[in-house]
């Protein structure tokens, strides 16, 4: 196929707070590196933290006027004359952190996908060292939710294709992460509780499987005491924490007596923490651990791929709603909104 020389993006507006984002003209470049590859963007899935770096609720710099967004699925239309793992046609999508390739680098600067390099845009080069092959069974739409989305929900729930039997995790909200690990729970046999605080979110959520769990978090304002009711007094393995260090007591409370975890991902409220640092030392008494996730690496996304894949797991009940390209504004502040369940599309 015969390439443009120029195509259509867009980037976060610059000025004040809250700030949007605005179409731009980029250019593809003339001549590809040897290692270089073009991809023709099919699909983009957004993140709280697209519309978050909008409205200073997102924790790390970004690039200025940067492309927004992090999730796509894409398909191959040129290679450089190294490039030897990919070919024209094939479906690819670039990994969230292009700087964490085997997920054993310990040094070196991030650069991440939505912050440093977006892929809200019709086009993009990468690098193929950074390209992932899809699912082959998942449509554009569904396997752009999982380079950042999927990944951390995948890493959240400590390689669910390892699960001791009796596993179960508490997935705070329904949002994207929670959402996807959702799905990922159902395949592995991990016990779901999710959370929200509308009662018919909850009631269409507990449609897709007999196995999950819900309780409503206004209703049921004791986090604790009611992920104990609903696992017989145990407590749960693990807690996906996507409102931030305030509910650190109560997620700890959560979990079981032995061994549980909580998955820090998420910053959703703007409640500070004004627990008594002592309470950290819960974590000595359960041998319970916090982990940080930064979503996760290149082999990290392979390898959620091929679990979707060996399971045959679709992600279609995940996404929301659709929106096409020329009306990513609306896609954006309909996320801002809150009235989504999971997932939310740009199509190309």
């Amino acid at each position: 196929m015969s390439l443009p020389k120029t195509y259509k993006a867009y980037r976060r507006t610059r000025g004040d707070l809250p700030r949007t984002i605005e179409p731009t003209i980029e250019h593809l470049p003339k001549e590809l590196a040897p290692d270089e590859v073009i991809i023709k963007i099919h699909a983009v899935s957004l993140n709280f933290r697209d519309v978050g770096m909008l409205n200073g609720k997102y924790p790390v710099p970004v690039q200025e006027h940067g492309i927004a967004a992090s999730d796509c699925a894409a398909e191959v239309v040129a290679i450089g004359s190294n490039v030897k793992d990919f070919n024209i046609g094939d479906r690819v999508s670039p990994c969230f952190n292009l700087s964490d390739l085997t997920g054993k680098e310990r040094d070196g600067i991030s650069q991440t996908l939505g912050g440093d390099v977006g892929v809200l845009a019709e086009y993009a080069v990468f690098d193929q060292k950074v390209l992932v092959h899809l699912p082959k069974h998942l449509t554009w739409e569904e396997a752009s939710t999982i380079p950042c989305c999927g990944v951390t929900a995948w890493n959240s729930l400590k390689r669910p294709n390892l699960v001791d039997e009796d596993t179960s995790a508490l997935l705070q909200g329904t949002g994207g992460v929670s959402m996807f690990a959702l799905l990922i729970c159902i395949a592995a046999g991990i016990t779901p509780i999710i959370t929200s605080s509308s009662d018919s979110k909850l009631e269409s959520i507990k449609n897709l499987s007999p196995a999950i769990k819900a309780f409503n978090y206004h209703t049921h304002p004791n986090q604790a005491e009611e992920v104990k009711r609903l696992t017989d007094g145990k407590g749960v393995d693990i807690v996906i924490n996507n409102t931030g260090p305030a509910s650190f007591p109560a997620d700890l409370e959560s979990l079981r007596q032995n061994h549980g975890t909580i998955s820090l991902v998420g910053f959703l409220e703007d409640k500070k923490a004004d627990w008594d640092p002592n309470a950290i030392l819960g974590l000595m008494v359960k041998g319970a651990s916090i982990q940080g996730i930064r979503v996760g690496s290149k082999a990290d996304l392979e390898e959620v791929n091929r679990f979707l894949e060996e399971k045959s797991v679709r992600l279609d009940k995940i996404i929301d709603r659709t929106f096409w390209f020329d009306e990513a504004k609306d896609a954006f502040d309909y996320l801002w909104s809150g009235k989504h369940v999971g997932k939310i599309v740009v199509k190309i």
